[in-house]
């Protein structure tokens, strides 16, 4: 082991391990395979059903009547190329975000990419630092490893010579090396992640809500369907005529854009996101974001900059080799922390000290300490943990927090043997920090601010100088710090209250920011949260939504689902507004699709019922629908939005999608039952229920589509356009089966045409009274499209 530890493998070693597969390759998370993505978008239920009508069609009909059957060619192509884009920006940006691995080999210390090491690797870790495979420890300074991800349990462990390591779990505090005993798919992490981690769309509530319509519609087609059947059959010799109508109608029922509309929403987001610098490594990360009342930041590496510079440092004591002490301990770590080396900056020259204890800085603590030979124990870390109150070094160190500096003690102690209890401490300095707040953070303050999402500042700094940055930055509820150790431990409902109603928390744990999020969780709000360190991982895992930043450790960065590439926290309502944009597109363009299915079903069963004719042929529902609902939703699911995501999806798309597709249905079956009263042809009678058709599913296009820009304006006018060039052109005519013989026929037909529109205009007022549903609030259309 010793001789591992001083060389560990050599470049033979590592070639023999990689010729036998020993390597530390997994699946990534952020992607799957080109088949996987393949058969997900072409082995579908909605496409099975469309093949089996198409083939129908070409047995007993005519190949324009079959136009539908484009849709499987179209939603599969579409979706494959959108979601091999999708994967490519995510593999591209999950390669730059992967932390490197420090290893040693031929007896020098370099970093590699995780799926490099091989086994037998001696790892060298330092806090922040996630474990990437099993081993056992070879050496450890002060090793703590918190293993709380993978075993629920809270507090760190300590490492020694010859315990197990476990993948998945982090550093602490302190530094260390272990040999890598399992990799790949048989590392205890990757075993556990196998499938939870793969890139899906699963675990989304807009997608479940699509799912419960496809599981509705589904169980309502069989029955519908074979009624339609039977019907068209029974009334007419024409076998083939009664499978056309019989497919008319079942075709139109499907709703085969929905699900590829909801996929290529989600795609496209993650792209222009990608372009952002943005990793979104879960897609429903991106709707989760929308929703998220409550983010929680915190404030190192998010509002500030992760550097810090020395400010001042002012010595308590005389008689005590301050400069000395505080340069020895800025120097004890090879892998130095911020506060260590910002120290350093002014000190940049060890004085010789030897250690020989040192206890490495944890977040829990908040301070780190080393006993030096013939120097004593020393001890630096927050002033308010360090000192005692009502001293004048601990008023001195509170005014100057108030500044917003970061403020330090340098302590002597009697000993480190037991760091849970220092003793009696001799204050020898107060260290000040400059902390350099991100120019971005305000403005992006104030969008949350418009946007109706709560801020809480949540730090282990202390909460006078945490007060001090939330004031600058004009955070309301910002001149009032609540110092987390006087909080409540054991009663969630007390601390929920507490957490409504104040905004910034100094001296949080990490086990606090946990709880703060479970805490506001039980309270109904969905929680956003932002760090970059290993204090922040409990509370990343834990929120329904984790933003790390890239620079930040690798832990942090591991366990959330948005990675900000670029560090740059106004890049998170590019993120809110991409959420925002994909679900009301979706629920907008749901409304669209599900109308078309709700007035299918309520045709299907008058046809049924009655025993007439099916009104209209495959090709006509193929030209409506096109018009109708196809382009515009390929447009509208793409556009920009900014309305804040809201509960009852499902319940807030069937309350308009119902009386719309009910008053379509009635409006073209009177006018179908109408034309065939007459002596007029079949083909005559269908052209007036298509008519009555795209005036009404129109009109409903008309009222989803909004608020209006121009090219909204356009996409709809085009729409209309095109169909009276299809009535007008005698090759389109011909193609679609439109007759336009008979004018009183296609009168009456524009007559309940517009009766339809004024019945719709009047259910969607009703239907919309409540609340305004997305598309009619502030639209923000000069965001990127």
């Amino acid at each position: 082991m010793e001789q591992l530890a001083e060389r560990g493998l050599t470049t033979a070693e590592v070639a023999e391990r990689v010729a036998r597969d020993q390597v530390n390759v997994v699946r990534r998370r952020s992607s799957r395979s080109l088949p996987a993505i393949i058969r997900a978008n072409v082995l579908t239920l909605f496409n099975a059903v469309i093949a089996v009508l198409w083939m129908l069609i070409m047995i007993f009909g005519q190949w324009q009547d079959g136009l539908f059957g484009a849709v499987i060619v179209a939603n599969s192509a579409i979706g494959i190329v959108q979601e091999l884009r999708a994967k490519r920006t995510l593999d591209h940006l999950a390669v730059v975000n992967e932390a490197p691995v420090k290893v040693r080999r031929d007896g020098a210390d370099t970093r590699i990419p995780p799926g490099q090491v091989v086994l037998g690797d001696l790892i060298l870790l330092a806090s922040g630092d996630q474990l990437q495979v099993d081993g056992r420890v070879a050496d450890a300074d002060g090793l703590e490893v918190d293993e709380s991800l993978l075993t629920g349990e809270a507090d760190p462990v300590h490492k020694r010579p010859g315990d197990q390591m476990l993948s998945g779990s982090f550093v602490a505090a302190g530094a260390g090396s272990y040999v890598a005993t399992r990799v790949g798919g048989d590392a205890y992490a990757a075993r556990l992640a196998d499938e939870a981690s793969k890139f899906n769309l699963s675990h989304s509530e807009l997608r479940a809500g699509v799912n419960r319509f496809i599981t509705y519609i589904t169980w309502l087609i069989v029955p519908i369907g074979t009624l339609l059947i039977w019907s068209q059959v029974s009334r007419t010799s024409d076998f083939g005529q009664a499978i056309t109508g019989a497919v008319a109608g079942i075709v139109t029922m499907i709703p085969e854009g929905l699900v590829l509309m909801t996929s290529i929403a989600f795609a496209v987001g993650v792209i222009r996101l990608g372009k952002r610098r943005c990793l979104v490594q879960e897609l429903p990360a991106i709707e989760v974001l929308a929703r998220v009342d409550v983010l929680c930041l915190d404030k190192t590496g998010t509002l500030t900059a992760g550097g810090m510079s020395l400010d001042q440092v002012r010595p308590l004591r005389d008689d005590l080799p301050v400069d000395e002490a505080l340069s020895a301990l800025a120097h004890l770590d090879p892998d130095p922390n911020p506060t260590a080396r910002a120290v350093q900056s002014g000190y940049p020259d060890p004085p010789g000290w030897r250690p020989c204890l040192k206890v490495p800085f944890s977040s829990a603590r908040k301070w780190s300490g080393a006993e030096f030979a013939g120097q004593g124990a020393w001890v630096l870390g927050a002033a308010d943990v360090l000192l005692t109150p009502d001293t004048p070094e601990y008023d001195e160190a509170e005014e100057t927090a108030a500044t917003g500096l970061r403020v330090l003690a340098l302590v002597r102690v009697a000993s480190l043997r037991d760091p849970d209890d220092l003793g009696p401490v001799e204050a020898a300095a107060v260290i000040a920090l400059k902390q350099r707040i991100r120019p971005e953070a305000a403005a992006t303050l104030g969008y949350f601010a418009e946007q109706g999402v709560t801020i809480k500042i949540i730090s282990g700094d202390n909460p006078e100088s945490v007060s001090a940055i939330a004031r600058s930055l004009g955070v309301p509820g910002g001149e009032r710090a609540v110092d987390a150790r006087t909080l409540p431990e054991n009663d969630p409902g007390k601390l929920a209250e507490i957490l409504d109603a104040n905004t910034v928390f100094g001296r949080v744990t990490p086990h606090q920011k946990r709880s703060f999020v479970g805490a506001l969780q039980s309270r109904g709000h969905t929680v956003a949260m932002t760090g970059d360190g290993v204090n922040d991982v409990l509370a990343l895992k834990d929120a329904d939504l984790g933003v790390a930043m890239g620079s930040g450790s690798g832990a942090a960065r591991s366990v959330a689902q948005i990675v900000l590439m670029d560090d740059n926290f106004a890049g998170l309502p590019s993120v809110v507004a991409e959420g925002r944009r994909v679900l009301a597109n979706i629920e907008r363009v749901s409304s669209l699709f599900l109308t078309k299915t709700f007035y299918a079903i309520v045709l299907s069963l008058l046809t049924g019922v009655v025993g007439l004719a099916f009104p209209f042929a495959p090709r006509h529902s193929t030209l409506v629908n096109a018009l109708t609902i196809g382009i515009p939703a390929f447009f509208l699911a793409l556009a920009p939005s900014n309305e804040r995501a809201r509960a009852g999806f499902v319940p807030r798309v069937l309350r308009l999608a119902i009386p719309a597709g009910v008053i379509c249905a009635v409006a073209v079956y009177l006018s179908y039952w109408a034309a065939q009263a007459g002596s007029s042809t079949l083909e005559e009678n269908r052209t007036s229920a298509v008519i009555t058709l795209f005036m009404t599913t129109w009109w409903v296009l008309v009222l989803i589509a909004g608020p209006y820009v121009w090219w909204r304006v356009a996409l709809v006018t085009s729409m209309a356009v095109l169909f009276a060039l299809a009535l007008a052109t005698p090759f389109a005519r011909d193609f679609f089966a439109l007759a336009l013989g008979d004018l009183s026929n296609d009168l009456v037909a524009a007559g309940f045409g517009a009766a339809g529109m004024v019945a719709l205009t009047i259910v969607f007022k009703i239907m919309r009274s409540p609340d305004i549903s997305p598309g009619q609030g502030r639209s923000n259309d000069t965001l990127e499209s």
